[in-house]
């Protein structure tokens, strides 16, 4: 819109935005002068990121996978790549169908996060000879390339659940193939001039779209919940807020988790007076 419609920004009130990869283009927009309205950052609201993207990513990519290929995920080879909270839901399920999980990253901070969670950590060369399912959730291009698909086994299955179908070298991966055929619903096999084959499913875009529904209603309602939100915010606040980027407030953030709790049936304790007298206290406790 912004290349397309310039002379309709003066009418917008402003955005929102519940993706990771949009929150990041709207931060490189932020810091080349280009972002001239309001944007709320829906996506790094607790009630988003540590649900729709952990648990719905988590079971809606294994949903996908397993639609597409049937196969069975105990005793395989998992290679995760990325560890944010796509990647961390579903470095999770898939260990909890009983794959040995094996996570890369390019963050040092998740690398560690990633090994004390108990899974194993090491670089996309290391990891591409002994994966036998490979899942992308980093929201970078071409993170798996040509130099992993040659060393890969026989057979590999590589996948994306994170970002458009360029966090897979698909262009390279088609070059170093003699033939390219559809052995199932949303699986193409490559075989490859070594005499290998590499298993791409969904055409190397997001899985869980592609091949299964997405992410179950029962946790993207927070994040629609946070959308709406948003937008009545920025209509109250018409005319106040400056180009940028701005946070979910943290009384709506957790309203939204009061009411999923309500919806679920599920209660929690409130702080005593004194309680709350103590915690605000600096003489107390010190």
């Amino acid at each position: 819109m912004i290349q397309e419609r310039q002379n309709q920004l003066s009418d917008l009130i402003g955005t929102t935005e519940e993706t990771t990869t949009g929150i990041v283009r709207l931060k490189a927009m932020l810091r080349d002068g280009v972002l001239t309205f309001p944007a709320m950052n829906v996506n790094d609201a607790d009630t988003k990121h540590f649900f729709d993207n952990r648990y719905g990513t988590g079971q809606s990519t294994l949903d996908g996978i397993i639609r597409s290929t049937n196969i069975l995920l105990a005793g395989k080879t998992v290679v995760v790549v990325g560890y944010g909270w796509c990647g961390k839901g579903t470095a999770l399920r898939s260990r909890g169908m009983g794959a040995n999980v094996v996570v890369t990253e390019i963050d040092p901070v998740r690398a560690i996060e990633a090994a004390m969670d108990g899974f194993r950590v090491l670089p996309m060369a290391m990891a591409a000879p002994v994966g036998d399912l490979f899942i992308t959730v980093t929201g970078n291009k071409h993170v798996i390339r040509g130099e992993h698909f040659e060393v890969m086994k026989d057979g590999a299955i590589v996948c994306n659940s994170g970002h458009f179908d360029i966090e897979i070298d698909l262009k390279t991966l088609r070059a170093m193939a003699n033939e390219v055929k559809q052995v199932r619903n949303f699986t193409e096999e490559y075989r490859l001039n070594n005499g290998k084959s590499i298993v791409v499913l969904g055409e190397g875009r997001l899985i869980n779209l592609a091949a299964a529904e997405g992410h179950p209603s029962a946790v993207m309602d927070m994040s629609f919940a946070n959308q709406a939100l948003a937008c009545e915010y920025l209509v109250k606040n018409k005319g106040n807020l400056k180009p940028g980027l701005y946070s979910i407030p943290t009384e709506v953030d957790r309203e939204i988790a009061r009411l999923k709790l309500q919806a679920m049936g599920i209660a929690i304790d409130t702080l005593t007076p004194e309680q709350v007298e103590y915690i605000n206290s600096w003489t107390s406790g010190t």
